[in-house]
C-alpha cells in the first residue's frame, strides 16, 4: 500500500497531529451516519461509509486509533474499512512529518472516488454478468428447440449488460456517464409491446 508525507493543508495546525475529542458532535453523528445509510443501501458495508465521512468532514487525516474512538469501531473492523476503502482510492495512508504512525485521509475530489468505486467494483460485476449471459446463449443454442422468442429475450439481457458496461466504462475515462444505449434497450421493448 503506498503512502503519502502530509505536509497539511487547508485547516492545518502547522505540523501539529489533528486534536481528536473522542467523541463525535451531534451534527457530525448524523452525518457520518447519513452517508453511512447511503453507503448501505448501494450495498457496501454502512460502516465503509461512515469512515469515509469522518475523514471527510474533519479534512484531517486520523489514525486508525483516533477512527476507532469516535465511531466506536474494533480495531479488527477498522483495519479491514480502512484496507476496502484505501483499495477502492476513497481513502489515503499519509503520515506527518514528525510521526511514526499512519494516518488516513478521504479522498476530497468525490467524482474521482466515485469512478474509482466503479472501476474497482461494478465494472467487474457487469462485466461477469456479460460472461455469464453470453454462456447462456451459446448453452440455449447448443441445446436447440429454445422458442425464438426467449432467445430473443435473452439477447436484449446480453445487449442491455453490454450497454451497461460501456456507459460505466465512458464514466471511469470522461466523467461523463450516458446512459442513452441502456434507455434504448428499454424503449425497443416497450415499442414493441405497443405495435401489439
Amino acid at each position: 500500500m503506498k503512502g503519502y508525507l502530509w505536509t497539511g493543508g487547508h485547516g492545518s495546525t502547522g505540523g501539529e497531529p489533528p486534536v481528536v475529542e473522542g467523541r463525535l458532535a451531534p451534527w457530525e453523528a448524523i452525518a457520518v451516519d447519513a452517508v453511512g445509510n447511503v453507503i448501505e443501501f448501494w450495498g457496501f458495508k454502512r460502516n465503509q461509509g461512515r469512515v469515509w465521512a469522518l475523514l471527510y468532514l474533519r479534512g484531517e487525516p486520523l489514525t486508525a486509533g483516533e477512527i476507532e474512538r469516535e465511531l466506536d469501531l474494533s480495531k479488527g473492523g477498522v483495519s479491514m474499512l480502512l484496507r476496502d476503502l484505501e483499495r477502492w482510492g476513497v481513502i489515503q495512508r499519509v503520515r506527518l512529518p514528525q510521526d511514526t504512525v499512519w494516518r488516513y485521509g478521504a479522498e476530497t475530489d468525490l467524482v474521482r472516488m466515485v469512478r474509482h468505486v466503479i472501476e474497482e467494483r461494478e465494472a467487474g460485476f457487469v462485466a461477469r454478468i456479460r460472461a455469464d449471459l453470453a454462456e447462456a446463449r451459446r448453452l440455449a443454442e447448443t441445446m436447440g428447440g429454445v422458442p425464438l422468442e426467449r432467445l430473443e429475450r435473452l439477447e436484449k439481457m446480453a445487449t442491455l449488460a453490454e450497454h451497461v458496461e460501456r456507459a460505466l466504462r465512458l464514466f471511469i475515462k470522461t466523467s461523463r456517464l450516458d446512459v442513452s444505449g441502456v434507455l434504448a434497450v428499454f424503449r425497443d421493448g416497450a415499442s414493441r409491446r405497443g405495435d401489439r
